[in-house]
């Protein structure tokens, strides 16, 4: 691994200033790095940080990587880490204006990770630096402790998807000089949303209330505007001095939970896998941004690449060779999911939408099919959109609120469904539906959403650990829970039990794959399982 020569950074300088000039905003300094097959084949594992913690799995995935290289040679063009200064990686091997492209690719997605809101924990982060001060840790206790570090390694990697992301995020939106009272809080937060169920629009004018009186008043605003809210609903203070008597229940995850509350890793012979548990969730939290901005991410990478290599003077005549990388990058398969091509062609629809005002209320309010089709009120703001949607969007707001029947039409997206044909005994693939909700619904159902596991200790009895996962539509799997209770049965030191919902089906025999039969009948069930002594048991409620 070298860095690159003057030349090629010479090529990586002009692209960002072309790509700065364009309205894409990063830090000065990035670093690039020249790698061999063999480089991206171990770094891959390790989700291309060169300097994250050992551990054995790596290995395992490299021995796969290369087994796999040797059967079918291929390689990223490219790959960026989100860190201060951003790191890049690329293939030895590149012709200049391929050099070109890939550059513009990773500056598009810098500007993401350096703007998006979702990243926030990470903007003056040298992760990079701190996971190698995490890897000596782990290196010296492994040389102190042995074998029983890849143990606590692997408990806490079971459950590092339990990290409260948001609760780490939030805070730093939080102004202090924003702080509002509670009976504030309650008003808008509970009370007209949870008790008057308030639809939107008289929410929002309630909201604009509230702002008039304080910008009137800034000493006496909000008791002038509570006046008035009393003599609407005189209920109201009755209901906030209840809600005063209420314990808040917080919400907290796992792993900190474990560190923070565990008997057994508070003695003093097991403290360093409390550092352990600290750095398997650090890092997690890391990247959790990352995970759920995957198809935004990639798609204005590849907006970005498309757009400025196409009109950049130094690389005229590979215009083809651009087009028959481009289009392996970002094709949209006919079967599956390509992150790429999908956000790319949704990016392209969003400029479009801006440009020709479609995101107001006069565009909203319209409901003939055709009459949208056919507005244009040649605003000129797509730019300006995109760039909005791109600092505070992710991945499921970005699908659930603009993958609509003009997208999938356009682009003729639908949803594939598999049947058993009984002549051939062969499975074939159909169209199942072009319906834009069904479309939207199967990539909402592909994205990454971790369970949600409360800490209910107050139903432990005699020192047990009792998680109630909250059931969202899908089912754990079961074949984990056994070695992930394992592990968090050893991290508490004490039995755990975990409730949660299953399914029940109810198949007709022989049923399976044909065409025409109807869908199975699925009921849940709450269930309670218990792992005691390393022994798994299952109870229904």
């Amino acid at each position: 691994m070298e860095l690159i020569n003057q030349h090629t950074k010479a090529i990586m300088e002009g692209c960002k200033e072309r790509a700065r000039a364009a309205g894409l905003s990063f830090t000065d300094e990035s670093l690039e790095y020249i790698v061999t097959n063999r480089d991206l084949i171990e770094l891959s594992p390790k989700v291309m940080i060169p300097t994250l913690y050992d551990y054995w799995v790596h290995d395992v995935e490299v021995l796969r990587g290369k087994g796999e290289y040797e059967l079918y040679p291929h390689n990223p063009y490219e790959t960026v880490i989100n860190t201060r200064p951003p790191i890049s990686f690329y293939n030895d091997n590149n012709p200049d204006w391929l050099n070109v492209m890939i550059f513009y690719h990773v500056l598009g997605h810098i500007d993401f990770f350096q703007n998006n809101l979702y990243f926030r924990h990470t903007w003056e982060y040298d992760f990079t630096g701190q996971a190698l001060s995490d890897k000596r840790v782990i290196a010296k206790l492994r040389a102190e402790k042995g074998r029983w570090v890849d143990y606590i390694l692997e408990f806490a990697r079971s459950i590092d998807n339990l990290v409260g992301y948001h609760d780490e995020l939030s805070p730093l939106f939080m102004a202090p000089e924003t702080a509002t009272s509670s009976r504030l809080d309650y008003y808008f937060d509970t009370f007209l949303q949870v008790e008057k169920k308030l639809p939107v629009g008289e929410y929002l004018k309630e909201v604009a209330r509230y702002n008039d009186a304080i910008a009137q008043n800034r000493e006496e605003g909000e008791r002038i505007f509570f006046a008035e809210v009393t003599a609407k609903y005189p209920e109201m203070e009755a209901h906030f001095a209840k809600s005063q008597n209420v314990k808040r229940v917080e919400r907290r995850d796992l792993m900190k939970f474990l560190i923070e509350n565990s008997e057994f890793l508070a003695r003093d012979e097991n403290q360093w896998m409390r550092s352990v548990l600290e750095v398997v969730r650090k890092t997690s939290i890391f990247f959790q941004p990352q995970i759920r901005t995957k198809i935004m991410n990639e798609g204005w990478a590849s907006y970005w690449h498309e757009k400025l290599f196409l009109v950049d003077d130094r690389i005229k005549g590979h215009e083809v060779d651009f087009a028959r990388v481009h289009a392996g990058v970002t094709s949209m398969p006919r079967v599956g999911m390509n992150p790429y091509a999908l956000g790319m062609r949704l990016m392209y629809q969003l400029k479009e939408n801006g440009d020709k005002g479609k995101t107001g209320y006069e565009f909203n309010r319209l409901s003939d099919r055709e009459e949208r089709k056919r507005f244009d009120a040649a605003s000129g703001k797509g730019d300006e959109y995109l760039f909005k949607i791109r600092s505070n969007y992710c991945d499921y707001l970005f699908i659930k609120d603009f993958v609509d029947q003009e997208f999938t039409d356009r682009y003729d997206l639908f949803v594939t469904g598999k049947r058993l044909d009984p002549q051939r005994m062969v499975w074939q693939y159909y169209v199942k539906s072009r319906d834009a909700n069904d479309y939207r619904d199967m990539v909402l159902a592909s994205l990454y959403h971790p369970p949600y596991i409360e800490i209910a200790p107050e139903r432990g009895e005699e020192g047990m650990l009792y998680l109630v996962h909250h059931f969202e539509g899908k089912q754990l799997v079961s074949e984990y829970i056994a070695n992930t209770m394992v592990g968090i049965e050893y991290l508490w030191g004490a039995p755990v039990q975990l409730e949660t919902s299953e399914a029940v089906i109810e198949q007709q025999r022989g049923s399976a794959g044909r065409e025409g039969v109807e869908e199975p009948e699925i009921t849940w069930q709450r269930v309670v399982y218990t792992m005691k002594d390393k022994v798994l048991s299952r109870q229904i409620l």
